[in-house]
């Protein structure tokens, strides 16, 4: 028997994207709304308590005041949003981290926000491990393709050719660092400098790294070694073992719900980037949240996922 599934904001890019990988799966049956009937509270919380699935594609206020309109305990919930991705209620929705059972157990799972994704992978397990210290003052810079931004920026972009790179998060108050230090275990947030390049999609993070002047490091190749031994066992995330000359975004990139991690480093050793690519609309929103639905539905995590 299929289970109930309700998107709610189905009409978004990250909503649009979940509908395209779950189209045609038997474990399914969509629960949809007519335009007037998503404007209609009633109707939603008609929706939202009749699916035993919901996942919510809205912006933060909109999705506490759906989870609140929840009253059935048989519906579980994934929010896509950052409304709950450091609340001790909610689960927080990245299984090679948290742990896989953890979320197939949950009841309530929040997405990552797709540059803390990369952040995270990067920087938890060395820090859980000691390879680096969790007490550092860090830095993260990281582009992302203008379709994270919603309909109003991809509107922007595409509306204006001559826009090529869009710096902002000026006054320092990204909505994804206290993720990326509390899911990191980090004593103080990351200095996190974001930024959109005229691609539809895709994204690179960094973070840069002074080894030598850690109070403690592990070597280059520790690091990697480390990343590598953590998600061996990972059909979703890649770390290579090479350290490439360059990487590069694509603008014609198809969607892609993989994770691919580098770890380069100076000839000295003194220095090292750590590096995540991955699509923001992928694992960076809705190809996470497909995983965790996946999850959570008992059936296997890459079910319907787009990988290499």
């Amino acid at each position: 028997m299929s289970a109930a599934l309700f998107i709610d904001g189905a009409v978004g890019t990250t909503g649009l994207e979940i509908a395209e990988r779950v189209a045609g799966r038997s474990e399914f049956t969509l629960i949809a709304l007519g335009e007037d009937a998503r404007k209609n509270i009633a109707k939603r919380r008609e929706a939202l308590n009749a699916a035993d699935f919901v996942i919510l594609c809205l912006p933060d206020d909109a999705a506490r005041e759906a989870a609140g309109l929840i009253d059935n305990p048989k519906t579980r919930v994934i929010d896509a949003s950052s409304a709950h991705r450091v609340d001790p209620a909610w689960t927080f929705g990245f299984p090679e981290i948290v742990g896989r059972d953890k979320v197939a157990g949950a009841a309530r799972v929040s997405n990552p926000g797709c540059y803390s994704t990369g952040f995270i992978a990067l920087v938890a397990p060395l820090v859980r491990q000691g390879l680096i210290p969790g007490d550092w003052a860090y830095t993260c810079h990281a582009v992302s393709g203008y379709s994270g931004g919603g309909k109003a920026l991809i509107a922007r972009f595409e509306g204006d050719p001559g826009i090529a790179f869009r710096d902002y998060a000026l006054a320092l108050g990204h909505k994804h660092v206290p993720e990326m230090q509390h899911v990191a275990g980090l004593a103080h947030p990351p200095l996190f400098a974001p930024a959109v390049v005229a691609a539809h999609r895709g994204m690179i993070v960094e973070v840069p790294l002074h080894l030598s002047l850690m109070h403690h490091a592990a070597p280059v190749d520790g690091l990697r070694d480390l990343l590598k031994d953590y998600y061996r066992d990972s059909a979703v995330v890649h770390v290579h073992e090479d350290a490439p000359e360059e990487l590069l975004l694509r603008g014609d990139a198809p969607g892609w719900d993989g994770l691919d991690l580098y770890v380069c480093g100076s000839p000295d050793g003194a220095q090292a980037r750590l590096i995540a690519v991955l699509d923001n609309l992928g694992k960076g929103a809705s190809g996470a949240a497909v995983q965790n639905l996946n999850l959570m539905s008992g059936l296997p995590e890459t079910q319907g996922l787009r990988l290499r």
